[in-house]
């Protein structure tokens, strides 16, 4: 069975929450806001495989419910097969989390804003930041920005859901969604007015009861007021409730939320959960519809294949460096192209100096192969080139945990950089390989005849390099342009189904030591990485004794092959689990990766926990505190049969290892506790017991292990944008605040003056102080502001990543926060196309055996309106049928699109989608209906009249009549 692991680094954070809970609940019967996105999004995108398996004749056997995991969805979604075929659910759990990740910060971002929760009757703003954030993820998906698209997504639906919690609409009686709430173009009515009162004192002290019966007769909505600071609120209104709502003090008193079920109208919780997942799908079915079936499954993230991301330098003595990146790229894509394991994207970011980009993003794999067949060696100047800056715009657009190869022979021009990227690399999961030529064994720099300097790098310049790698948990490949074509192997290794990494360990100064791992039968495929100088040498001994030296380059364990610094080893590990050892013998830095396939994975995120309403977790951008105490969330998917034994934190360099106390919170997820973490360099490892497998006695023993390192920071960078949407054209302000923590703990008296920088990936103009200082009586804080402007050429749907780094320099501490930001152009069309039947024609015969005979016909016209942004696409949800369409001008100048729709009078249905060019769905419906006239009953044989060759009975006649309607879904 697959399996998933979702680990959070839990940090404290006062913060208030008046919502659905935001990820976790602790009664064991409330449902979260991430439960609800959850649920929507599995149910949505099983149906959507359904209808594509439905379309292509294939069978598709998933029960459709609540019970639905990420693994069960992927696995019926793809090809697989059996339960026991190897398949990672890793990306798709990872999508997922991004947007309920997104959904649970609304809590944060926006505590007290009315509209984003629906509170004090802020219907109209609440529909408003629906639409608008729907209207943007649109914009992203259509620019195939999917990782933006998420975020805003996610936003949308906390607001979304909020509503069926905090408003009447369930003790109204409603079992369906409030559709008008994801259509702007149509009134919000039957709203309470500003001076009709709504609620009365709970009874007893019982709020179940509260809302005034005449509200309820007329089918009136409203929702509660919510003000932790105040009580004040209109007369006779009703209160959101809860201990931090202070208007709940006020008459009429008490509440009418269903946030869980000890709630004031807690009755409801589950009925409003049910309702707020309804209508999470239906507002994912009109994604669905503008995008288009595989843009929508790109967006949820089904994909068990990662992207082919290549940074790449262009200078003159790249050529062999360029050569080899297109062939290894031209194999996997020729090699995979239309199976499972196929890239779900392609990216290219070439740098050199003194330039670097455009990045090239696209699904589509014959584009990829034109720009980098376009690719030349040229220039190359004073050596040093913009690699960090090429990187930067990789690490920002790349998914997270995505694995970005960088070719390069020169040092990096923008070392200055190598700060944001790191806090990049952590925020994003991804892993960095840097496949690099031309390093010098010396540290003096030669010189050629024309006293220019050669194109190498020195040991120092290749050491930032390295320890970028290192983060991200790549690998720094030192080799010969001759020996390319052996390092690029680990790009083809990294590009196969479910990669999990089994452990991983750099030695910085080397020493010889012994490391041991864990094989467990679940893994295939097994391969070790050792990198290191040509003295290094090596021994494997398996569980079962059996033992191999590095003088062996074949043998009963391995076989490898070297190049440059890296050996790569391809492990026998038949019969062999259990506990491996590897020696390593070296004074010089080395290290050992050992990766293999397998359902078996994790992941981690830093979140924050906070205290409120519900006391909840949030996602933490940044470092945890050196000192402080963290926890870690485990959320376990895909099997029953795996039980987490041990979590812990781990740093070699000590080497330092923290355990964690593991504590079960329900649904598979744990609560991992450590105390007083110190200071360093840790690597998340987890280690298990799987007992899915029938064929054995006792649970099979596994670990696993995070790529990216967690390094603690003693300083915190918390900033807030009032917004994270810009428009084209506009400035926005981002404050931020810089502490100092000891022991986890802000340090009130603390003093002290920070370096600042500021960084984003798409050169914007930008601002922002060079340093901030904590003086005297500040309370251990400092504040700051950087301004943000995109230009006005920015196009809608993109997004731009704010970097805010603040160093002390004297202790070498840095500690960051990660803004995404969208570009969003504001919609100002918000109607739908139009359709309108022009004509039908043709009769199907009335026997069913004939119908693959005969066809049928209808035309429509359909138009977005002189005002719109115009149709830019129309495509069949439903029919078998073929679709013609021509444009023409309409008499009062709007541009009409005519559709002609023919099909076998075997099928007699159609379902058109338009789509304008803002994403604004209308539904065009032709269906065929019979209508029998019977003739007076006689014993003479019917008459038959011949037209064309076909045979019309004069005694039944049978027509067709189109009746085609636009559906205001």
């Amino acid at each position: 069975m697959a399996v998933w692991f979702l680990v959070a680094v839990a940090i404290s954070l006062p913060a208030l929450v008046h919502s659905f809970q935001p990820l976790f609940s602790f009664d064991g019967n409330s449902t979260t806001h991430r439960d609800i996105t959850q649920r929507a999004v599995l149910r949505k995108t099983a149906e959507v495989c359904r209808d594509i398996a439905a379309s292509e004749g294939r069978d598709f056997s998933l029960t459709i419910d609540d019970s639905l995991s990420t693994d069960m969805v992927q696995r019926a979604c793809s090809s697989a097969g059996t339960s026991s075929s190897l398949l990672s659910t890793v990306i798709f759990t990872t999508s997922i989390a991004d947007m309920y990740f997104s959904n649970a910060k609304v809590d944060l971002i926006y505590a007290l804003s009315e509209e984003h929760h629906f509170d004090a009757e802020t219907f109209q703003g609440g529909r408003d930041v629906i639409t608008a954030g729907v209207s943007a993820v649109k914009a992203s998906v259509k620019l195939e920005n999917f990782v933006t698209g998420r975020w805003t997504l996610g936003s949308v639906c906390h607001t979304l859901q909020d509503f069926y919690s905090h408003s009447n609409w369930v003790e109204l009686g409603n079992n369906a969604p409030h559709s008008t709430l994801i259509k702007p173009d149509q009134l919000l009515q039957n709203l309470a007015g500003l001076t009709t009162p709504t609620c009365r004192n709970c009874p007893g002290g019982k709020c179940e009861n509260n809302l005034l019966p005449d509200l309820l007769q007329q089918g009136l909505l409203t929702s509660g007021y919510f003000n932790v600071f105040s009580s004040e609120k209109p007369a006779g209104k009703c209160s959101h409730g809860g201990s931090f709502d202070q208007t709940s003090t006020r008459d009429p008193v008490g509440g009418i939320n269903k946030d869980d079920v000890g709630s004031s109208h807690g009755s409801l919780h589950h009925k409003a959960v049910d309702l707020a997942v309804k209508a999470t799908m239906e507002l994912l079915e009109d994604i669905r519809r503008a995008a288009g079936d595989k843009n929508f499954l790109r967006l949820m993230g089904l994909s068990q294949s990662s992207v082919l991301c290549f940074v790449i330098d262009t200078t003159g003595s790249m050529s062999d460096d360029i050569a080899e990146a297109k062939r290894v790229s031209f194999d996997i894509i020729d090699s995979k192209r239309g199976t499972q394991q196929e890239p779900s994207a392609y990216m290219l970011v070439p740098f050199n100096d003194p330039g670097f980009g455009p990045l090239i993003m696209t699904t589509n794999a014959d584009i990829f192969k034109d720009n980098i067949n376009k690719l030349s060696a040229s220039g190359g100047g004073d050596i040093p080139e913009l690699c960090l800056s090429g990187l930067q715009l990789a690490l920002t657009a790349a998914p997270p945990s995505s694995e970005i190869f960088v070719f390069t022979d020169a040092p990096a021009k923008d070392a200055h950089l190598k700060s944001t990227i790191t806090a990049l690399i952590e925020s994003s999961k991804s892993v960095v390989t840097f496949i690099f030529t031309g390093v010098r064994a010396s540290r003096r720099r030669r010189r050629n005849s024309q006293s220019q300097s050669s194109r190498s790098m020195s040991q120092s310049d290749a050491q930032l390099y390295r320890d970028l790698a290192q983060a991200s948990g790549g690998q720094a490949i030192e080799v010969t342009k001759s020996d390319l074509s052996v390092a690029t192997s680990v790009i083809k290794d990294s590009s196969a189904t479910a990669v999990v990494t089994v452990f991983q360990v750099v030695s910085n100064p080397g020493r010889p030591d012994n490391f041991t791992l864990t094989v467990d039968g679940s893994l295939r495929n097994m391969t070790a990485y050792i990198t290191g100088t040509s003295s290094l040498t090596f021994d494997l001994t398996s569980s079962t004794g059996v033992s191999q030296s590095s003088s062996q380059s074949s043998g009963p364990l391995a076989s490898f092959t070297t190049a440059g610094n890296l050996r790569r080893l391809i492990l026998n590990t038949d019969n062999q689990t259990g506990s491996w050892e590897i020696r390593v013998n070296s004074n010089r830095p080395y290290s050992v990766k050992v990766t293999g396939q397998s359902s078996v994975n994790f992941i981690f995120n830093l979140v924050e926990a906070h205290v409120g309403a519900h006391g909840d977790f949030s996602l933490k951008e940044g470092r945890p505190f050196s000192g402080g105490n963290a926890s870690l969330l485990v959320s376990v998917t895909g099997s029953d049969t795996v039980k987490v034994t041990e979590v812990t934190l781990f740093d070699s360099s000590g080497p330092t290892e923290v355990n964690g106390s593991l504590q079960s919170v329900g649904g598979g997820n744990f609560l991992v506790t450590f105390s007083g973490v110190p200071a360093g360099d840790f690597v998340v490892r987890l280690k298990g017991e799987d007992s899915s497998s029938t064929s054995r006695s006792s649970p099979s023993r596994f670990q696993r292990q995070a790529s990216t390192q967690i390094r603690t920071s003693s300083i915190s960078v918390t900033a807030q944008a009032n917004n994270t949407n810009i428009e084209p054209g506009s400035t926005i302000s981002v404050p931020f605040t810089v502490t100092t923590t000891t022991n986890g703990v802000v340090n009130d008296s603390a003093t002290g003056t920070f370096t600042v920088r500021a960084n984003n990936d798409r050169s914007y103009t930008s601002s922002s102080p060079s340093t901030v200082t904590i003086a005297t009586g500040n309370g251990g804080k400092a504040n700051g502001t950087v301004t943000l402007t995109a230009p006005a050429n920015a196009a809608s749907g993109t997004d731009v990543t704010l970097t805010i780094e603040a160093e002390n320099t004297a202790d070498n501490d840095i500690n960051y926060t990660v803004l995404r930001l969208s570009i969003v152009a504001k919609v100002t069309d918000i109607t739908r196309p139009v359709c309108q039947v022009v004509s039908s024609s043709t009769t199907c015969p009335s026997s069913s055996s004939l119908c693959n005979s005969s066809q049928w016909e209808f035309m429509a016209n359909l138009t977005d309106g002189i005002n719109g942004t115009g149709i830019e696409s129309i495509t069949i949800r439903q029919g078998n049928g073929t679709l013609n369409t021509s444009k023409v001008s309409g008499a009062g100048g709007e541009n009409i699109t005519e559709v002609t729709y023919s099909a076998s009078c075997c099928s007699q249905n159609v379902e058109l989608a338009a789509v304008d060019k803002v994403g604004n769905v209308g539904t065009c419906v032709g269906q065929a209906r019979a209508s029998t006239t019977t003739a007076p009953v006689t014993t003479a044989a019917p008459n038959t009249t011949s037209t064309g060759g076909r045979t019309q009975s004069m005694s039944h006649c049978f027509w067709i009549s189109v009746v085609v309607s636009l559906l205001w879904k």
